[in-house]
C-alpha cells in the first residue's frame, strides 16, 4: 500500500491570471450559526436574531450577519486559494442579495493579478475576486482579496508525527 500526500494547497507559481477556481464545498447556514456569530461579534442589530422584528422589515425574516457571510465565503476558498498564504486585505465588498438561515452558500474565485513580493523574496502577491452564491445561483457577496503566498520550496512544513504500531 502506498501512502499518498494530502492536498497541501497552491503556491505562488501555481496561480495564473484568469484562472477560476470553483470551490468544492458548500455550507448550509443554520440559525445557530447566525445567532452565535452575531453574539460573538457583539452585533446588537435585531434583524439577525429577532424574528418578530425581522418580520416587520422588507426581508420578512432574519438576515444572516453579513460579516459571517464574508468569513464563510473566505473560508470556502482557503483550500484552493490561501492555504499557503496570509491575508493582506479585502476590497470592494458587495452584498447584492441577502443570506437567510437555511441557505447553502457556494463560492468561486478568479485570479486577477499576480506579482513578486517587493519585501519577501520567498513569497508573491496574488489578488483574487471571490463570489459567494446561494443554492439558487444568486450572488450574495463579492469581494477582492489580496494575499501573500509562499513560493514553491518555501512553505513551512506541517509536522506529521510517525505512527507507532502496537
Amino acid at each position: 500500500m502506498t501512502t499518498k500526500e494530502s492536498w497541501q494547497g497552491r503556491v505562488y507559481e501555481d496561480f495564473q491570471v484568469g484562472d477560476i477556481y470553483r470551490h468544492a464545498l458548500g455550507r448550509t447556514v443554520t440559525q445557530t450559526d447566525n445567532i452565535w456569530f452575531t453574539l460573538l461579534t457583539v452585533n446588537p442589530n435585531p434583524i439577525h436574531f429577532d424574528a418578530h422584528y425581522a418580520a416587520q422589515t422588507a426581508f420578512k425574516k432574519p438576515l444572516v450577519d453579513s460579516t459571517f457571510t464574508i468569513a464563510l465565503v473566505t473560508g470556502l476558498s482557503v483550500s484552493d486559494v490561501s492555504m499557503n498564504a496570509i491575508n493582506l486585505g479585502w476590497d470592494a465588498v458587495r452584498l447584492p442579495a441577502p443570506v437567510y438561515e437555511g441557505d447553502t452558500i457556494y463560492a468561486q474565485s478568479e485570479v486577477l493579478s499576480i506579482r513578486e513580493s517587493k519585501s519577501r523574496h520567498d513569497r508573491g502577491i496574488v489578488v483574487v475576486k471571490t463570489i459567494g452564491y446561494n443554492q439558487e445561483g444568486t450572488v450574495v457577496i463579492s469581494f477582492r482579496r489580496t494575499i501573500m503566498v509562499y513560493k514553491r520550496g518555501h512553505v513551512p512544513v506541517i509536522p506529521q508525527p510517525s505512527l507507532k504500531e502496537k
